[in-house]
């Protein structure tokens, strides 16, 4: 359990970024900007809140989540590394890894003359992580919060030998009515199609809707991919969530659908329609190598748009 009072003294700008426990008291840093409002809480480095200026909020949150130590939250960016889904050879081991669930280390936190606030959290190897996946690794994870939300993940071997990992922005988006939602970006892609069996199909055509429980990998895209929402939370109307990235060759569209969301005990029954899941992704045959010393980024950046 992180010393509130010190990470207070150290790193909260006063009028912008609080240092405080939830009401499950899990440590979060609170951002407040005239370009933005954010929560990242130091349990998996999870962004819970996102909302820019003139916006209802960009990012989805259950309100059935459970805020544990030994739990993922549910909504807002949960981190997957360094496996995606179940482990290959343990079933057992935790889905999508373990960064989601373990306490990240806040590094920095600092404001730019736009009124930009980047903050930087760290997850390393412990007996925990060992057990679970046997290398030396660091994990830098930089959040900027302004009038777009920008997410950097950054891993690098500390180790003596090479290894593989899978690593996610697994990215929850509000949406008015996800039955409305048009997504674009991801057209003559190759895709899995993991309902039922794994299948490999092409993308045919554009825009894509979601009429049904949806769970696709696509492969050889770094392109943009563009969320319309023409019935957007709260009271503005049509929007744009653009997310744009560097770094990543994989995009996974998500949404639960009526049996799976009655099927997941931290989710509400009936929340599936005000959420998609567009996460930047190195996963499958994109999966990550690297050698002793070296590192990889990937990149997210989710802006808001107005559609007039």
């Amino acid at each position: 359990m992180p010393n509130l009072t010190d990470l207070q003294r150290r790193f909260a700008i006063p009028g912008v970024v609080a240092i405080e426990n939830d009401a499950n008291h899990l440590a979060r840093l609170v951002v407040t900007t005239p370009l933005a409002e954010a929560h990242v809480y130091l349990h998996g480095a999870h962004v819970t809140h996102y909302q820019p200026a003139g916006h209802p909020p960009v990012l989805f949150m259950s309100g059935k989540s459970w805020f544990q130590e030994s739990k993922a939250i549910r909504g807002g960016v949960p981190l997957v590394f360094p496996w995606f889904g179940s482990h290959r050879d343990h079933r057992e081991f935790p889905a999508h890894g373990f960064a989601r669930t373990r306490p990240w280390t806040l590094r920095s936190v600092r404001q730019d003359a736009d009124g930009v606030v980047e903050l930087s959290l760290a997850l390393g190897p412990d007996d925990a992580t060992r057990a679970l996946w046997p290398h030396d690794f660091e994990v830098v994870y930089t959040v900027t919060i302004g009038s777009v939300l920008g997410l950097a993940l950054a891993v690098r071997n500390t180790g003596s030998t090479p290894f593989v990992f899978e690593e996610a922005l697994h990215t929850y988006l509000s949406v008015g009515d996800v039955r409305g939602v048009s997504v674009t970006g991801l057209g003559q892609r190759d895709y899995m199609d993991k309902l039922p069996s794994g299948r490999r199909l092409t993308q045919s055509g554009e825009p894509i809707t979601i009429t049904a429980e949806t769970d696709r990998v696509y492969f050889g895209t770094a392109d943009t991919v563009n969320v319309l929402d023409p019935q957007a939370p709260g009271e503005g109307g049509a929007r744009t969530i653009t997310i744009s990235k560097e770094g990543s060759l994989a995009t996974v569209v998500w949404n639960p659908w009526v049996a799976k969301a009655k099927a997941m005990p931290d989710f509400g029954d009936d929340e599936w329609p005000a959420m998609l899941c567009i996460e930047t992704a190195n996963v499958e045959e994109h999966a990550v190598t690297l050698k002793p010393g070296e590192s990889h980024v990937m990149q997210a950046q989710v802006q808001a748009q107005r559609d007039h």
